[in-house]
């Protein structure tokens, strides 16, 4: 193909938002999602397209036209077409157009359907800029889009206060991460004297020993911008400490939900780490903080799913606890693994939020799991599809989760890293919490007795094929996109390992036969077990739950209030920060200072006005009086000189 084909690939939905958006109210109304959905599928044809290219081996890396040039820096928009961009591209643009379609039957009738359609394809092709960009800039333009773009659509019922604050949330704590991102692209330019991926991956191993003095501390230059870049993918997928914001983002639409956390937001940052490859892997420091955050983000966020009941907040929980797998991986130097575990979570995590608002669809909103209850009956479209997703995440051998999470704890455990065999520890403990709650989803929901009103129950029906059909689909990537990555092991080729390989390399195991059946048989065990607690928990013994909730009620609220970090950040960062912002820019720099001098001028000119006023008396003999003194004192002042 030409490169004015892969243009179409980001701009039919840069096309899609502008229609929309200036057309969308007047002209296209109900009919807003047909140029969405057409355009976004459209891309996805050429994506596909793309793929068979980068298959034959055609690798594109050129630039559109010159963006910016000022003195030596120069940067154009451009596009890297290579197998990570190939990749990336199936995944956003199949979610995607599964999602736009979804979000036609699961949107009908609301009063912004153009605009909720407008940001979602704008969303689409910020995150298509990002994956295809050929240098640092263009990426930093797709990474605030995303973030731009999850303003709007988490806050997309803005007369809605949780909504509009969790927007806001959302926007305001990635700012922390996109400052240290930021940083790290300028010290990228700085020392390599351009922002293009291909020199600077060219030139890292002549600054492989270089340091730099920061704040006082001679620190190895890769490491200083390996880490700064990291604060960014911390930001931006959500790992520990700026987390914060993931869950609350369960506010927008769900459609939104299964976009921002499957194909697109969420997964920038795991993107950016895999790109970047060359410089964090000559950094052992970096590494190490790379695996160390994403193993204890992972075991963080599943602990806190134990025991939530907000059927989006447990997926929500479940993608922190996912991304840090795939963090993990990438820390240990398993580029490849982090990014077969994007590709096949994307599809079982777009599943699974995309059955949660069918159940939402059913029961007029409702999320609380403790308020449902024997839905299987009658919707067991959805009950099958979340079923499979459930045990595609839970690793259940056969399922695309099983081969790519199987990877990822494999190559912990046989890797060079220091700190290998105990994030593969921290990985297999997460395999049976994960298990554990994503059953526990499934039972509460669809299992027993129905727990809501009778008003509730009279309404359950299965949901509109516009909704039903794209599970089916996404249902097809659940459980076979991992086929494409079977390891040797198991008689596959580990062809994605393969085709991955000249981008990111992939390290070998130095572990024996023995030793990988080992890992792969606990990790299965691993998930079988939490299975069954789920079921013994939720289905045969259920006073159980109860009990241990009242045994160990301080456990139980500790992460049931998600270990008070909320509170934590509210205390030591919000609270300070308003009462700054009101005490001393509001109460004295405002106040005392702006208005002093906005409001003092005048008052100062109508003070003298008014004294001058007392000399315009009308009075002759005054003016004349005034004459003479003006000249006496011009005569004295020429007699002294």
């Amino acid at each position: 193909m030409t490169m004015n084909n892969y243009l179409l690939i980001p701009f039919l939905p840069l096309a899609a938002f502008l229609i929309n958006i200036l057309l969308g109210r007047k002209y296209l109304k109900d009919n807003a999602h047909w140029v969405s959905i057409l355009a976004v599928a459209g891309a996805w044809v050429v994506a596909v397209m793309t793929m068979m290219d980068v298959l034959a081996g055609r690798i594109v890396n050129q630039d559109l036209y010159s963006w910016i040039v000022s003195g030596g820096f120069k940067v154009s928009v451009g596009f890297l077409i290579d197998p990570l961009t190939a990749v990336m591209l199936i995944v956003v643009t199949t979610c995607s157009t599964l999602i736009h379609i979804y979000s036609a039957g699961y949107m009908h009738g609301d009063k912004g359907y153009y605009r909720f359609f407008a940001y979602l394809s704008l969303f689409t092709f910020c995150m298509l800029m990002l994956v295809m960009a050929n240098n640092f800039l263009q990426l930093y333009f797709g990474w605030e889009g995303v973030g731009l773009c999850s303003y709007f659509l988490i806050g997309y019922y803005f007369n809605k206060k949780s909504a509009s604050d969790a927007g806001k949330k959302a926007f305001i704590v990635n700012r922390f991460g996109d400052f240290g991102f930021g940083l790290g692209i300028i010290m990228i330019f700085l020392t390599f004297g351009t922002v293009y991926y291909e020199p600077v991956f060219n030139q890292v191993n002549g600054f492989a020993s270089a340091t730099v003095n920061f704040l006082g501390y001679d620190v190895n230059l890769m490491t200083l911008i390996s880490l700064l870049l990291f604060c960014g993918a911390v930001g931006k997928s959500a790992q520990i400490p700026l987390h914060v914001w993931l869950p609350d983002a369960m506010e927008g639409p769900t459609p939104v939900s299964a976009l921002i956390h499957a194909a697109t937001m969420v997964t920038a940052g795991v993107f950016l780490v895999a790109r970047c490859n060359p410089i964090f892997s000559l950094s052992e420091t970096a590494m190490m903080v790379v695996a160390l955050t994403g193993a204890i983000t992972s075991l963080f966020a599943a602990t806190i799913g134990l025991v939530q009941n907000d059927i989006k907040r447990i997926i929500a929980y479940s993608t922190i606890s996912q991304l840090g797998y795939m963090f993990l991986a990438c820390g240990v130097g398993a580029y490849t693994a982090g990014i077969f575990h994007l590709y096949t979570h994307a599809f079982f995590k777009a599943l699974l939020f995309l059955c949660a608002g069918s159940v939402m669809h059913a029961m007029s909103g409702e999320l609380d799991l403790q308020k449902m209850g024997g839905l299987k009956k009658y919707m067991p479209v959805t009950y099958l599809t979340m079923l499979l997703a459930s045990l595609s995440i839970s690793g259940v051998p056969g399922f695309a989760g099983f081969f790519s999470k199987d990877e990822i704890l494999w190559l912990a455990y046989s890797g060079t890293s220091h700190v290998g065999k105990f994030v593969w520890a921290i990985g297999s403990i997460v395999a049976f919490l994960t298990a554990f709650y994503s059953f526990r989803l499934v039972f509460l929901t669809f299992h027993g007795k129905f727990r809501g009103t009778h008003e509730q129950e009279h309404h359950l029906h299965e949901s509109p094929k516009v909704m039903t059909i794209p599970l089916m689909i996404l249902c097809i990537g659940a459980v076979a996109s991992g086929w494409v990555g079977i390891p040797h092991l198991l008689g596959g080729g580990a062809h994605f390992t393969e085709f991955m390989k000249p981008v990111l390399g992939h390290p070998e195991g130095h572990g024996t036969h023995a030793e990988e059946w080992m890992v792969v048989a606990i990790s299965v065990a691993a998930g079988f077990s939490g299975i069954g607690l789920a079921a013994l928990f939720y289905l045969v013994r259920t006073d159980i739950p109860v009990m241990l909730a009242r045994n160990f009620s301080k456990a139980h609220k500790i992460l049931f209030n998600k270990y008070y970090i909320d509170e934590l950040y509210s205390f030591l960062i919000v609270r300070p920060t308003l009462w700054v912002a009101k005490s001393i820019f509001m109460g004295i720099t405002d106040a005392k200072i702006i208005e002093a001098v906005v409001n003092g001028v005048p008052k100062a000119i109508g003070a003298f006005s008014q004294q001058l006023r007392r000399i315009q008396t009308g009075l002759l003999h005054n003016y004349a009086a005034i004459m003479a003194m003006g000249i006496l004192i011009i005569v004295a002042f020429m007699l002294l000189r």
